[in-house]
């Protein structure tokens, strides 16, 4: 049964920050991944849990449904496509309805005093795409989107969305192992030079001899930018 907003509440995974909470930032996990499995994986390959003095950090699950590459198995997605490429249409209504679910997630950080302008979205692979997804098309105007490892349709409604925008776009942040063989850095390329062609500021950054992974110098790189996004109190009162 296809989920609706309003009667699907996500599962997350929370990081509390060590300080005063002043800035969200929401991570989606890959296909057939969970919240708390990127938690635990991204503790692994830094060493130590990711954590911020004023940013809460919300990981949510991505509800149980069947995936076409899967041969219409169950799997932890964000959406359904027809398989692992960039050449084929996207499965526009399972993206829709989970854009109306995280909006939920967003407006509850909004609901507890938190700004849009001070939430950031992201994620790894296919939580990337989903994130682009919901931030050109539904929330301009969070602070900010990432993508690790991740990449749009050739014909993305999320291309049109920033074609018919007029107003100031959220920055992308976008990581990419040289050597994935699964989401080809090609895509990941073709992606950002798209969407920069379309007036997103944008950044991207390669990663030699890095497959479909999460790795340390693209997480610690990510956190850097996270905190150009996101200052908190003393990094804001100085600029």
């Amino acid at each position: 049964m296809a989920a609706t907003s309003g009667s699907v509440r996500l599962q997350r995974c929370v990081v509390s920050p060590a300080g005063r909470h002043s800035a969200s930032l929401i991570f989606l996990h890959g296909s057939g991944d969970s919240g708390q499995g990127l938690r635990t994986w991204i503790k692994q390959v830094l060493n130590q849990e990711l954590t911020f003095q004023h940013i809460k950090i919300i990981y949510p699950t991505a509800p149980p449904r069947p995936y076409t590459p899967m041969k219409g198995g169950i799997s932890s997605v964000w959406f359904d496509r027809l398989k692992i490429s960039n050449d084929c249409p996207e499965h526009l209504e399972s993206i829709n309805v989970m854009c109306q679910v995280l909006t939920d997630l967003i407006d509850d950080e909004v609901k507890s005093g938190i700004k849009k302008n001070r939430i950031l979205v992201g994620g790894f692979s296919m939580g990337g795409c989903m994130a682009m997804h919901l931030a050109y098309r539904n929330h301009q105007d969070v602070a900010g989107v990432f993508a690790l490892s991740s990449f749009l349709n050739k014909t993305s409604a999320v291309y049109q969305a920033v074609r018919e925008s007029d107003g100031v776009l959220p920055e992308l942040f976008q990581c990419h192992g040289a050597a994935d063989e699964l989401v080809l850095h090609s895509w990941g390329e073709e992606t950002n030079s798209m969407l920069k062609s379309l007036g997103v500021s944008t950044k991207f950054h390669s990663f030699p001899d890095i497959y479909h992974e999460l790795s340390k110098p693209e997480l610690e790189k990510l956190k850097s930018w996270i905190l150009t996004k996101l200052p908190g109190e003393m990094e804001r009162q100085s600029e």
